[in-house]
C-alpha cells in the first residue's frame, strides 16, 4: 500500500508516524484533531519542543500522545499546563487548545510582547490525552475506562450513582477500572509530564478543558472528592477577583466542582494532593467546563445526536467557541508569569479564606 513520505524534521520533533494514504483518510474523518496537531508540529518546529510521551496501537494505527512545550527552558520558570481530550467525546476541548496554540505560534513570528512572555514561562500542552477514545467517539479510553474517574482517589462525599465513578464494568460509562490495577497509560502520561515540571520553585497553573455539563461556562477548581475547601483556597479567591476586575463582563462561573457533584478518581484532585504531599511549589489546577447544554438549547435536535450533547454542531457556533476562550487562556499565561503580584501574603490569605467561606461554602452548611 502506498505510504506518504514526510519531510526532514527539526531536532525539536520526534519521528512522526509513517501513515498510509488509507490511514490518513481514516484519521481525516474520525480523528482530524491528531492531524491538526501534527501539522502544527511540522510547521512550527522552531518555536516548540515536542515529545511523543506514549504511542497507543489501535485499529492497526499508531496514535501518539504528544506533549508540546513552548517558552523558557529555565527550570525555575513558572509553568502553565494545558490539557484536553481526556474524554474522547469532548472534541471541542482539544479544538479550543489547538486554535489558541495556532494563534500563539503565529504571534511568535512578529509580536515582541508574545516573545517576551514566552521567554519567561513554560507552556506545556497535552492537547489530546485520549486519542483512542476520540477516534472511537467514546468518553472512555480504548479499555473502556473513564480517565477522569480512574485516578487513585476515593470520594469522601456522596457521589451521583454511576456518574461519580463505579467499578461494575466497562460496559457502563464512568467506569473507574479494577481496584489496585495498573494505571492506564494515558493517566500515567499526565502524571509523568506533571512531575517533570513540578520541581520548579515557581507557581504552576493548570487548566483541563471539558464539555458536557450545564448552560454556562464554568471554571472549576478542586476538590471533586470533598466539599471541604482546598488548602490554598485564598489563591483561587485572588485569581477570581483579578479575573473579574480585568474582565468584568465575562461569562464564566468560578466555583469549586463540589458545588455541583462529587466524584471518585479526579485527575486534578490526585495531582494536587500528590504535589502537596511532596512539598513542591504552588499548584493551581482549574477545569474549564464548557456549558454544552446551551448549544443544545439553541438547536434542540442536537439532543438526538450523541456527539451534539458535547460539541457545537453548526460551523458558526463552533467558530464562536474556538475564539471565546482565547482571552481566558491568554489571561492564564499572564497570571502564570506574574503570580507573585497577585498571590496573597499570609495576612491577606486569611482574609481571602474567610471570603471563600462566604462565597462558596457557608451556604451549603
Amino acid at each position: 500500500m502506498e505510504t506518504l513520505t514526510t519531510a526532514p524534521l527539526c531536532e525539536n520533533l520526534p519521528p512522526l508516524p509513517q501513515r498510509t494514504v488509507e490511514e490518513r483518510r481514516k484519521l481525516k474523518i474520525k480523528l482530524p484533531e491528531l492531524l491538526w496537531i501534527e501539522k502544527l508540529m511540522r510547521k512550527n518546529a522552531a518555536h516548540m519542543h515536542v515529545r511523543t510521551e506514549y504511542t497507543l496501537h489501535h485499529d492497526d494505527m499508531d496514535l501518539p500522545i504528544y506533549s508540546l512545550t513552548l517558552g523558557s527552558q529555565k527550570p525555575a520558570s513558572p509553568t502553565l499546563l494545558v490539557t484536553g481530550g481526556v474524554h474522547g467525546l469532548e472534541r471541542i476541548g482539544t479544538q479550543v487548545i489547538l486554535s489558541w496554540l495556532q494563534t500563539l505560534l503565529e504571534r511568535c513570528r512578529w509580536d515582541t510582547h508574545t516573545k517576551a512572555l514566552l521567554a519567561q514561562i513554560h507552556i506545556v500542552i497535552l492537547p489530546l490525552v485520549n486519542p483512542v477514545g476520540m477516534l472511537n467517539n467514546t468518553r472512555s479510553n480504548g479499555n473502556g475506562i473513564d480517565l477522569n474517574r480512574h485516578a487513585p482517589v476515593q470520594a469522601n462525599e456522596k457521589t451521583p450513582f454511576l456518574a461519580g465513578g463505579h467499578r461494575l464494568g466497562n460496559w457502563l460509562p464512568w467506569y473507574r477500572g479494577k481496584t489496585g490495577a495498573e494505571l492506564e497509560p494515558e493517566l500515567a502520561v499526565m502524571i509523568k509530564v506533571f512531575k517533570r515540571y513540578m520541581q520548579s520553585p515557581a507557581t504552576t497553573l493548570g487548566i483541563d478543558l471539558h464539555s458536557g455539563f450545564g448552560f454556562h461556562d464554568r471554571l472549576w477548581f478542586p476538590y471533586a472528592y470533598s466539599k471541604e475547601p482546598i488548602a490554598n483556597i485564598s489563591d483561587y479567591v485572588a485569581l477570581k477577583l483579578m479575573w473579574e476586575r480585568n474582565y468584568p463582563h465575562h461569562n464564566y462561573l468560578f466555583e469549586p466542582q463540589s458545588m455541583h457533584y462529587c466524584t471518585h478518581g479526579d485527575i486534578w484532585d490526585y495531582l494536587y494532593d500528590l504535589n502537596k504531599a511532596e512539598g513542591n511549589s504552588h499548584f493551581l489546577p482549574l477545569t474549564l467546563e464548557m456549558g454544552s447544554w446551551n448549544w443544545v438549547k439553541k438547536r434542540p435536535r442536537q439532543i438526538f445526536n450523541f456527539n451534539g450533547l458535547f460539541n457545537p454542531q453548526l460551523p458558526h457556533r463552533r467558530a464562536r467557541v474556538l475564539r471565546d476562550h482565547l482571552v481566558l487562556l491568554d489571561f492564564l499565561c499572564s497570571a502564570t508569569l506574574n503570580h507573585e503580584q497577585w498571590q496573597p501574603d499570609k495576612k491577606m490569605a486569611e482574609s481571602f479564606a474567610q471570603m471563600a467561606q462566604g462565597i462558596w461554602y457557608k451556604a451549603r452548611q
